[in-house]
């Protein structure tokens, strides 16, 4: 049973067959017949006033002879480039990588859920589904952050301004390795009264306290890892991150296997293997972006790079905690809801944990291509170039809509089979019975939070945050108000018919503001 549930990784590749046919393949036809250097810029000395930003033409062309060799090499070597190619093809190329290498840390999480309830039981399962929301919340305020700092940096990349970019990069390696430690003390201290809190079963509450204990012994790690990731994605490097999600992922399956069935450590063994694969793979990769930053040639006569500027990061913070915000949207919503589901008791809990197992392994090629979005507009954006940014949010809406059709397929045909793989359906028949019905109900509805994630890509590419920040507040306020009022009415099912409310309002609120093409106005950085 457990091999007949890792057929749904068998329909998510199905998405990088058919994506091309369903939504971009026009584009990269017209797109290979194009000029690469139409997107170019001249390479006269005239300065425009352009988006609130100051901008040199000759500081944007992609020959500029005043930028480093190394840069211009690294330019030449990249196959899709943003400020150049067709806009559907550098979006979809880029977020490739992103999608494979965040599709792995899902299905080794899953992976961690399905050795938990196969090997040690149902209450097993159920504790590290009680932990998970809690866990994902804090993990995904360090993608937030890490996407606030990776505006910038990308921004200072599409302009060429190296050693200000540098600048940002340590800039936001200090202030988030910080912010990191002390997130990781307040949730070793408090795991037990939030989970208390939540109405966690009173049967897997010391399992689940002991699981969160262990994980925010290595927070710092997992958070800075994230942090890292985002960086190499600012620099137009989506690559590194998805070889170092393969690598942690294999590692952490492996020492799961170790862990819980050689050393029978149980709940203790998974968390143990989570902070030793994710901490090995974020120290490697902060070698791998100091490797990478000595290739980009400061500029002299500006002076020595300097490893902190709190101008900097006051423009990070007004885009990191919207980012954050947004991005822990979903998980925050979860965790909010989560006591709701513990009312009904540790059975439900194992199915719900299931069935949200699946969600997040479906919502990473929709906010992958959201993530993806959101460099572009940026990089685009500092090049002086707005309508770039409006021809890729288009090809955005056929990439979305090409991986909601296929998810919707795989969930349709193997619905029960990726239940099967987390609980046994004789054994725990309430347990699959309520894990099974959440797949049938959600499958219809995740394109939305793709439109939702590429729209809200453009505005905080754009670093125009007020008004999305707005649409997830709502999103966040829908799903809270519907589960607790109509629980007691529809069951835990009103847990789950909140959740495309939710995407649906946030979309159309966020789709209105960009209609208004005020976000192509805003003014991040200035560039002399």
């Amino acid at each position: 049973m457990w091999l007949e549930g890792y057929c749904f990784a068998a329909g998510m590749g199905a998405v990088l067959i058919f994506l091309p046919a369903l939504g971009i393949w026009s584009e990269i036809r017209q797109g290979s017949g194009k000029s690469a250097g139409s997107a170019g810029a001249s390479s006269g000395q005239k300065s425009i006033q352009k988006n609130g930003i100051r901008l040199n033409k000759n500081a944007y062309s992609v020959n500029d002879a005043g930028a480093c060799r190394s840069a211009r090499m690294e330019i030449k070597m990249k196959k899709y480039n943003m400020l150049k190619d067709s806009p559907g093809k550098s979006l979809f190329f880029f977020a490739l990588p992103m999608i494979l290498g965040n599709l792995f840390q899902q299905f080794y999480n899953m992976a961690d859920s399905v050795i938990v309830g196969q090997c040690v039981g149902e209450d097993a399962l159920a504790a590290v589904g009680a932990s998970y929301s809690l866990t994902t919340v804090f993990i995904m305020i360090a993608i937030g952050g890490g996407i606030g700092a990776s505006v910038i940096t990308s921004q200072y990349l599409g302009a060429k301004e190296y050693d200000r970019m540098k600048t940002s990069v340590y800039t936001a390696l200090l202030t988030f390795a910080a912010v990191s430690v002390l997130l990781g003390i307040f949730g070793f201290l408090m795991c037990g009264r939030i989970l208390t809190a939540l109405r966690t079963p009173q049967n897997i509450l010391p399992d689940a306290v002991l699981y969160l204990r262990i994980y925010f012994v290595g927070l710092p790690f997992l958070f800075m890892y994230n942090i890292l990731s985002s960086v190499f994605n600012a620099l137009g490097n989506s690559k590194t991150p998805l070889y170092l999600l393969i690598f942690s992922s294999v590692l952490n399956v492996g020492l799961d296997f170790l862990m819980v069935l050689a050393f029978h450590m149980g709940v203790a063994g998974v968390a143990v293997a989570t902070v030793t694969a994710q901490g090995l793979s974020a120290v490697i990769s902060f070698l791998l972006l100091m490797k990478a930053l000595r290739s980009y040639g400061e500029r002299k006569e500006k002076g020595e790079v300097s490893y902190y500027s709190t101008e900097m990061l006051g423009g990070m913070v007004k885009i990191a905690i919207p980012s954050m915000l947004q991005q822990s949207i979903v998980s925050i919503g979860m965790l909010l809801v989560q006591s709701v589901v513990n009312g009904f008791g540790s059975s439900v809990l194992a199915g719900y944990t299931s069935g949200i197992r699946i969600e997040s392994i479906c919502i990473v090629p929709m906010i992958a291509t959201g993530n993806a979005v959101s460099t572009f507009t940026a990089q685009n954006l500092g090049a002086g170039s707005a309508e770039r940014v409006k021809k890729g949010y288009r090809s955005a809406y056929g990439i979305v809509l090409g991986f909601g059709i296929v998810i919707f397929a795989v969930l349709s045909v193997f619905h029960r089979q990726i239940i099967a793989a987390f609980i046994e359906e004789g054994s725990g028949a309430a347990s699959f019975a309520i894990g099974d019905s959440y797949l049938e109900f959600m499958r219809f509805f995740f394109v939305f939070i793709g439109l939702k994630a590429i729209t809200d890509g453009v505005l905080r590419g754009a670093g125009d945050v007020g008004v999305f920040t707005l649409s997830n507040l709502i999103n966040l306020g829908i799903r809270v108000f519907v589960s607790f009022r109509f629980a007691s009415i529809w069951g835990v099912e009103a847990v789950w018919y909140a959740v495309p409310m939710g995407w649906i309002a946030n979309y159309v609120i966020s789709f209105i503001w960009y209609l208004t093409g005020k976000w192509s106005r805003k003014r991040i950085i200035r560039v002399e």
